[in-house]
């Protein structure tokens, strides 16, 4: 039965790898473009508008493709990221923007925690 599954280079356990890679990109780029918005460009009133979300999001991945593309020429590098983790970036980046154009708007304030 097994040797009916047809399991690329380097296994099941190599796409884990990628697919971990590739959710800890989305989650940092994610949490740094919401702090940003929320925290230095609180006060930019284009900023706060949903088409600077897309527009974000649209250069982060268009940034991020020729980084990948670069990325290739290094063997292990290379292979944990592609096309696919450049176009998640630059959704997180266009999500982390829109969300953190929310915050302001809600008011969300950071504390220092006293």
């Amino acid at each position: 039965m097994w040797q009916l599954i047809e399991l690329g280079v380097g296994g099941l356990m190599w796409g884990l790898i990628i697919l971990g890679v590739t959710l800890a990109i989305s989650w940092l780029s994610y949490g740094t473009a919401r702090r940003f918005v929320r925290e230095r460009l609180r006060y930019v009133e284009s900023a706060l508008t949903p088409a600077a979300a897309i527009i974000a999001g649209i250069i982060a991945a268009v940034v991020a493709a020729p980084v990948v593309g670069l990325l290739h020429i290094i063997p292990l590098l290379g292979s944990l990221v592609g096309g696919g983790t450049a176009l998640v970036f630059g959704l997180s980046v266009g999500l982390g923007v829109r969300s953190g154009a929310r915050d302001v708007k809600r008011g969300y304030v950071i504390t220092s925690g006293t």
